[in-house]
């Protein structure tokens, strides 16, 4: 049997911790601290893609991580043309639902992986259209109320309170999420790693 990898998630994102251990991984949490808006990218899938990688390096750089494969991840939401993160607030959150009901989205999450034993990296975005269902003022002021929207992107999550206002996804839900676990075996593939390699014994 092949020694368990040491693995590093540069995220702070619950579901996303939820999600790999849900799929067997249990890696260490480290922050990344980067400073999401002063980055830039040419559109919304990219700006997922290089979040994720800013996020994955600032971490693999770090003595804590020596030895690890560290996993980035970053999710941005393009609806209408626009790019949206985390809302600033309770009404733009508000605001944002009342454009969206009854309309789709697509979630973009960017992936990064760094193998820190030999500098080996490899990455890719994920892309999952979101359709919200026709929600009520109510519903979105009470939504909103439980502060849940405001720690995600795009304001809404498929796996928790926000769950039944998304009438569904066409693509991986796990995107949605926060990491696509088929993308991620994938990368950890390219890297030569079976995701197996990383299931906690």
């Amino acid at each position: 049997m092949a020694d368990q990898v040491r693995f590093v998630l540069a995220s702070q994102s619950p579901a996303r911790l939820a999600s790999l251990r849900a799929a067997g991984l249990d890696p260490e949490v480290i922050v990344s601290g980067v400073d999401e808006s002063a980055v830039r990218a040419a559109d919304t899938a990219a700006l997922a893609g290089v979040l994720a990688r800013h996020k994955c390096e600032a971490v693999a750089g770090r003595d804590a991580a020596a030895g690890a494969v560290v996993l980035g991840c970053d999710s941005v939401l393009e609806f209408e043309h626009q790019t949206w993160g985390k809302p600033s607030g309770p009404g733009d959150a508000i605001a944002r639902w009342r454009r969206m009901r009854g309309r789709s989205g697509v979630l973009h999450t960017g992936h990064w992986l760094v193998d820190t034993r030999n500098d080996a990296a490899v990455g890719a975005v994920a892309s999952t259209t979101v359709r919200f269902a026709e929600v009520t003022d109510a519903e979105i002021e009470a939504y909103v109320a439980t502060g849940e929207p405001l720690q995600v992107a795009g304001a809404f999550t498929i796996d928790g309170r926000g769950g039944p206002f998304v009438s569904g996804v066409d693509g991986d839900p796990g995107t949605v999420v926060g990491v696509s676990l088929p993308l991620l075996r994938s990368l950890l593939a390219d890297l030569d790693i079976p995701i197996t390699d990383l299931w906690r014994r």
